[in-house]
């Protein structure tokens, strides 16, 4: 072997395209929504929001703030080579839900916002295969995919049976 080669194990490989797909997808987003009206405000905006219950800290990543009219949204961008298998949105799920909306609320407090509008968004990016990928790849905007109503945790009560 000489010097100028460099062995990589498919997995390191892997996750190169897979960080390079995200990349590109959120990038595709931004401009995807700034055609749409949308003014972007910040991008990959990272945050700490807790500890887990093992004392871990928690940093939580918000793809893109953007304001559509007066609204603020916080957009979770998915971007997949394929959706053979699932769709792209189907790993937002109400972990990573609640994991946005955490950030989301400290985004708004550090910047005086929470008696503003706001939702969240989805994009999805589906590039499929190397040819429709030079062409144009598949987006979807899913706006207000979630609401923190829905995140709330169920109480119990003591009573079993009426």
């Amino acid at each position: 072997m000489n010097s100028s080669t460099i062995e990589t194990s498919p997995s390191k490989v892997d996750a190169f395209q897979q960080l390079e797909l995200g990349r590109r997808g959120e990038a595709l987003a931004a401009a995807y929504l700034q055609q749409l009206g949308y003014r972007i405000v910040a991008s990959n905006f990272a945050l700490p929001v807790g500890r887990n219950r093992l004392g871990v800290a928690i940093n939580v990543e918000i793809d893109l703030v953007a304001y559509q009219g007066d609204t603020l949204c916080f957009v979770e961008v998915k971007s997949r080579a394929s959706d053979w298998f699932a769709p792209p949105q189907a790993n937002v799920d109400r972990r990573k839900q609640r994991q946005i909306a955490r950030a989301a609320r400290a985004y708004r407090r550090m910047f005086g916002l929470v008696g503003q509008p706001y939702r969240y968004d989805v994009v999805t990016i589906v590039f499929g295969d190397e040819e429709a990928l030079r062409l144009a790849p598949k987006i979807d905007l899913l706006r207000n995919y979630w609401t923190e109503d829905q995140l709330r945790k169920r109480t119990w009560s003591d009573r079993y049976y009426d």
